[in-house]
């Protein structure tokens, strides 16, 4: 076997937009079309806004504008402006900002001086305007490959910076900005900086009692006692509890929404348990406190320290570099505050003091089926292969912003999970075969997930048994065929989660997969269709003449088909609760008694089936609904 040379011609250095372009997910996370709240072009749109609240912040400025027309996006802020000298190197110079003062940017988002410099690289247009003292200046970048970039000229506009962009369909391959994705990061920027007005294509946002208000908007149906807020300096927490399993977090550092926690949320939950056990006197465990929260934390750091560019979890342990540990710092806060809350109000104690007995007294019960749970989560493990697993995972503590990619498929049927499992990428996709239909537990107590194997397991594969901190994959994956008997399993898992594990939904970590239903080919070309009405256009290109499969199940997809579905092309449907909808208004509608209303969204979102019996002239409201009475008589 000869030597592979290597020398210096082997060696080579990219400059600033090709190693944005390069290795994007270094700079933004993962890529995506816009079907999840942490893709790509949300990352773009958020780095840009970060400076407009910096402003903000530091007083400058109360207002900003977004328009979002197809894919291009407008933002203008009414801060100071970008100094006119400096237009072109702030948006195109890595390591090029004011962010490095801490005297200009005390406790800012961004640090490092790449946001919108990779907002800037991964578009294919990129305008910049800054206004100082009626003077603007513009340059115009594709691609971050500079354009053009006119001299100062006099404007009767108010002082500010205007940047627009398209997010590059290079990168964001067939992307669309959801509105439910750019409304959740506006509010969020609301809800952190009381005072502030955005206006986006014509809605207003904005809000008066901060974290208050983002937990009344975020809680599914009403809190067991009023939201207790605290506010001090650089901090403000929300509190509450509510009738659910599980604990619920939204937490912030200097607006940043820190979807995956970190020191601060750390903190923050051991002191909430302490306290609260200090105040009654108790030695509780600390999950019998905490479990049912809702809550929300917000702090404020000189130079954050962020696990990655994404700034989705925080690493920093003190609250300024030298200074007060963050541990100290938020146990001081909640010790004074939350004890005298509740020494003012009794009424608020009785009711989190009768919530944690009931949390114990389940506990309790449930500690001899946990226990027995977990031997069998092991043995099932070292026995047989129900969980192919990858070797990157959400939790891992290194830096890997592969993480975000992390995936767990969830599978029925030996053959589906073949398939998948031959043609995934080892790194980051793991599959999960299920046995049969899983049990419908709607209505049931947390005792069912320990009693039913099936649960049990996909309860210790996701490692979520003791909270969200803990969990392994960022994307939870449902893949059943496209049939009724596919559409039920779809529904019973959603049920599993929407009951026992909401924030899993909350969090956007749950989706649908979405595979071809149709292949057309001809000796040149084929194309895979996802709709009959793809399949149409993909006959009239191809010619009658052309071969048609259908996909009725996805153990009809060969392995070497498969890579091209679950790549970088994979097509997900996120698994949502909106704000008018409550998750026991969603259990009660998909498991609850079969109604025609149900019939007919089963219908309406059934691909495969309903073309078959209309093919055969069959009803197909009778065929469905006769089938979905079976399967609830099983389950």
């Amino acid at each position: 076997m000869s030597a592979t040379n290597y020398s210096e011609e082997h060696i080579r250095s990219l400059d600033w937009k090709e190693h944005i372009r390069l290795r994007p997910g270094m700079y933004i996370g993962k890529l995506g079309d816009g079907s999840a709240y942490d893709d790509g072009i949300y990352i773009l749109l958020k780095e840009v806004l970060d400076n407009c609240i910096d402003e903000f912040v530091m007083g400058h400025g109360k207002k900003v504008d977004i328009t979002i027309e197809g894919s291009r996006v407008t933002v203008r802020d009414y801060g100071r402006g970008v100094p006119l000298g400096k237009v072109v190197d702030v948006v195109s110079k890595i390591n090029t900002g004011a962010k490095y003062d801490s005297k200009a940017f005390k406790k800012s988002v961004g640090l490092n001086g790449v946001g919108t410099k990779a907002v800037n690289a991964l578009s294919s247009y990129f305008k910049i305007e800054s206004v100082r003292d009626g003077e603007l200046m513009r340059a115009e970048f594709d691609r971050g490959v500079l354009r053009r970039n006119n001299k100062p000229v006099r404007t009767d506009e108010p002082n500010g910076t205007r940047v627009v962009f398209d997010p590059d369909e290079q990168m964001f391959r067939n992307y669309q900005f959801r509105d439910q994705h750019v409304e959740r990061l506006l509010r969020n920027y609301c809800y952190l900086n009381t005072g502030l007005t955005i206006f986006c294509n014509g809605t207003k946002y904005q809000s008066k009692d901060g974290l208050k208000d983002l937990l009344v908007e975020r809680m599914d149906g009403e809190p067991l006692y009023p939201i207790i807020h605290l506010r001090g300096d650089d901090i403000e927490v929300a509190i509450t509890h509510a009738n659910h399993y599980g604990e619920d977090y939204y937490s912030f550092v200097n607006g940043q929404h820190t979807t995956q926690g970190g020191t601060h949320q750390g903190a923050f939950r051991e002191a909430v348990a302490k306290t609260v056990k200090d105040f009654f006197k108790k030695e509780w465990e600390a999950g019998d406190v905490r479990t049912g929260i809702v809550a929300a934390i917000a702090v404020k750091v000189i130079e954050p320290v962020f696990e990655s560019q994404t700034k989705t979890k925080l690493g920093s342990l003190e609250i300024e570099p030298g200074g007060q540990s963050m541990r100290s710092f938020v146990g001081d806060f909640i010790g004074k505050e939350l004890d005298n809350y509740l020494h003012k109000h009794p009424e608020v104690a009785q009711v989190l003091l009768d919530r944690i007995q009931q949390n114990e007294r389940e506990r309790k019960e449930l500690s001899g089926i946990r226990k027995l749970a977990r031997e069998r989560a092991k043995k099932a493990s070292l026995h047989n292969r129900k969980l192919r697993d990858c070797r990157i995972h959400l939790s891992d503590a290194k830096s890997d912003p592969r993480k975000l990619q992390s995936t767990l498929f969830i599978t029925e049927g030996d053959s589906a999970s073949g398939s998948i499992t031959k043609s995934r990428d080892v790194e980051t996709q793991a599959v999960f075969s299920l046995k049969g239909k899983p049990l419908n537990c709607y209505g049931l107590t947390k005792k069912v997930v320990y009693e039913n194997e099936e649960f049990n397991l996909v309860q210790a594969a996701l490692d979520i048994e003791d909270g969200m901190d803990t969990l392994r994959y960022n994307r939870i994956v449902i893949a059943t065929d496209a049939d009724v008997d596919g559409m039920h399993i779809r529904l019973l898992l959603m049920t599993f989660f929407l009951q026992f594990f909401p924030e899993v939904v909350k969090n956007d970590h749950l989706y649908i997969l979405q595979t071809p239903l149709f292949r057309v080919r001809n000796k040149k070309e084929t194309i895979y269709c996802y709709s009959d009405e793809e399949r149409q256009r993909a006959i009239l290109k191809l010619g009658k003449s052309a071969e048609i499969t259908r996909f009725k199940g996805l153990g009809e997809i060969s392995p070497d088909e498969f890579k091209h579905f679950i790549g970088e092309d994979i097509r997900l449907e996120p698994v949502q609760i909106t704000k008018d909808a409550s998750v026991h208004e969603l259990l009660d509608f998909y498991m609850g008694k079969n109604t025609p209303e149900r019939q007919e969204f089963i219908i309406g979102n059934l691909k495969v089936e309903k073309d078959l019996v209309n093919e055969q002239a069959i009803d197909p409201v009778k065929v469905i609904a006769r089938k979905l009475e079976e399967v609830e008589e099983e389950a």
